[in-house]
This record gives C-alpha cells, sequence and structure tokens, in this order.
C-alpha cells in the first residue's frame, strides 16, 4: 500500500467535498498543497488513523529490511515476530483513534495466531458488518480514496479463499472486486487465474486473459502451464512452462525451490514485472492449486532444461539448492 500518496488523495478529496464546486485543475492545486504540508490539513479522526497506521506501516517494511541480513533462523523468527506484534500495536492505535479503521482491523486479522481458515473467518466478520457496496455503471471505486480498504479487503478475503481451497467463493469475491475496480488496482486478476486454473475452466481463463489485455505475469504464465497439464494438453504446457521460466527471472526456481513469503498486510507488495520477487509471489498464491495436483511439480523438474535453468540461477545468486 502507497499510504503517504493515498492519505494525500483521502485529504485532498475531503478538503475537495467540503468546499464543494472545485474544478479540475483546482483540485490538483488543492492537491499539491496538501502534499507540500500535509499535516495542516490533518483533522479527521478518520484521516488521522489512517496516517498512524501508515507510519506503523513504514516501520514494519524498515524492520524487514534488517531481518533480511539475521543468519540464525531462531534469531529471525525472534525479531520477525517482535516486528509483527509492533505493527499490531500501530494498529491498536490507529483503532484507538478511529475504530471503523478498516484497514487496521484487517491486519490485526490476518496477524493473530491460528489456521488460515480462522484468519478468512476473521475477515469475512468484518466484511459482514459492513453496508453493501454495488457497482456503479463507467465508475471506477479506486478513485475514491476512501473506498479503497473496501476494496483492500475484499481482495484479502479472495486469496484467504483461495489459499483455503475455497475456489469458487474465491472466484465469485474477484468478480466482485473487479466490477468495483475495473482497472484491478489490487490484482484481483491473479488470484482469479488461479482459482480458473485449478477448477480448469479454460474458457474463462481465455475471457480473462483477453479482458486484461493479455498482459503476461508471472501468475498468468504459471496458471497457465498449470491449467494446461490437468487439461492434458501435454505440448502447450511445456511451452506455457517454458514462458514462464524464461519470462520470469528465476521463475525455474522459484518453482522447485518455493521460497517463505510473508503475508500480504494488507495487500500485495509492488513488485517490478518479470522480476524473482513477483515469481515468488506467484508460486507462493499458487501453492494450494499446484498441492491439489500432485504430479505438477515433478513433470516441471523433469521438463527439458528446467531443473538445470533453476540450478544456474541459484548458483549465480548465491542461493540453496
Amino acid at each position: 500500500m502507497r499510504y503517504q500518496e493515498e492519505l494525500i488523495d483521502r485529504l485532498a478529496q475531503r478538503r475537495r467535498s467540503e468546499l464543494g464546486g472545485m474544478s479540475d485543475l483546482a483540485y490538483e492545486e488543492l492537491r499539491a498543497a496538501v502534499k507540500r504540508t500535509p499535516d495542516d490539513y490533518l483533522e479527521a479522526a478518520e484521516d488521522q488513523a489512517f496516517a498512524r497506521l501508515g507510519r506503523a506501516l513504514a516501520s514494519c517494511a524498515e524492520a524487514q529490511k534488517e531481518e533480511e541480513f539475521i543468519e540464525d533462523d531462531d534469531a529471525y523468527m525472534a525479531a520477525r515476530n517482535r516486528r509483527i506484534e509492533r505493527l499490531r500495536s500501530g494498529c491498536e492505535s490507529a483503532l484507538g483513534c478511529d475504530e471503523g479503521c478498516l484497514d487496521a482491523r484487517a491486519i490485526l486479522a490476518l496477524t493473530e495466531k491460528g489456521e488460515p481458515d480462522d484468519a478468512l473467518e476473521r475477515l469475512e466478520e468484518i466484511e459482514r458488518g459492513l453496508e453493501s457496496m454495488e457497482p456503479v455503471d463507467g465508475a471506477d471505486l479506486w478513485e475514491d480514496a476512501f473506498a479503497r480498504p473496501r476494496l483492500r479487503l475484499l481482495a484479502s478475503i479472495a486469496r484467504a479463499r483461495l489459499e483455503t481451497a475455497r475456489y469458487r467463493p474465491a472466484l465469485a469475491t474477484c468478480e466482485s472486486v473487479a466490477a468495483l475496480n475495473p482497472t484491478d488496482e489490487l490484482g484481483a486478476r491473479h488470484t482469479w487465474a488461479i482459482a480458473l486454473a485449478r477448477l480448469e475452466d479454460e474458457a474463462a481463463f481465455d475471457e480473462l486473459d483477453a479482458r486484461f489485455d493479455r498482459q503476461g505475469n508471472a501468475w498468468t504464465h504459471l496458471t497457465r502451464a498449470l491449467l494446461l497439464f490437468k487439461l492434458d494438453r501435454m505440448p502447450a504446457a511445456r511451452r506455457a512452462l517454458r514462458g514462464f521460466a524464461s519470462l520470469c527471472r528465476g521463475g525455474a526456481y522459484a518453482l522447485l525451490r518455493p521460497t517463505f513469503v510473508e503475508p500480504y498486510l494488507p495487500d500485495r507488495p509492488d513488485a517490478e514485472p518479470g522480476s524473482y520477487a513477483e515469481a515468488m509471489m506467484a508460486v507462493h498464491e499458487c501453492d494450494p492449486a499446484i498441492m491439489d495436483t500432485p504430479d505438477f511439480l515433478g513433470w516441471a523438474s523433469a521438463q527439458n532444461g528446467f531443473a538445470e535453468q533453476a540450478q544456474r540461477f541459484a548458483r549465480e545468486n548465491d542461493l540453496d539448492w
């Protein structure tokens, strides 16, 4: 979440609503003024809570970078646990300012101890307590900064449903997110593609790909290979697997040696297209569907040059094999 930019959007949109009758040019001037001195506009409790949460997330991100240099596993987990507890404290602080801060509530739901099913139930409970949102023709709710936390909550629910093998409910949630946010700023289409691959729905998969102009990424490359494998379309599956390995840096290694990926708090972090980070996230999110297709990894590993490509990436980047 780009919280600083979103905070500026919130403050500027709130002030525009208060003033009323503002042209687009006047709004841009207002937003520039807010960006220069945001604290001058930080009056509403809801915005103060969002600012508190933003500071907690920024602190969490900095601490996470430092953890990368900890070699001892026990020390790493201890540092990580402390970081998560500090983030939870930051969320509680935000809720003390505004008990309706959705992002803070979602992060607490995701970081509370328990199984994935428990996290999903907590997220769904939050959603059940909110008013329904209906799509409006030609509108994209992402343009409303105050609607973005709700969209993030729905995207989190979709991923949690996928993680717990609730594929059709995950599809329904992704469809809801896309109807509310046609530009799909949160990448619900990635969760959608995984669910369609698991359900072997090639026609819907192709429709989804076309809907977003067939913009390939780690999720579409990997899920296409998985889908075609499940459909026993082996020549096409091999081509798709080669595409994943060649178009996504470290893709072969990411698939054969999956790495721990931090929970998305509150949404999927940005990653450079075609990067190893993107490949890691795609493999991580695909894990439930891959585990439901036990022969897929063995088949992928046996493809000509695939394991060798993974090993080469490991050597070149000093990674374990």
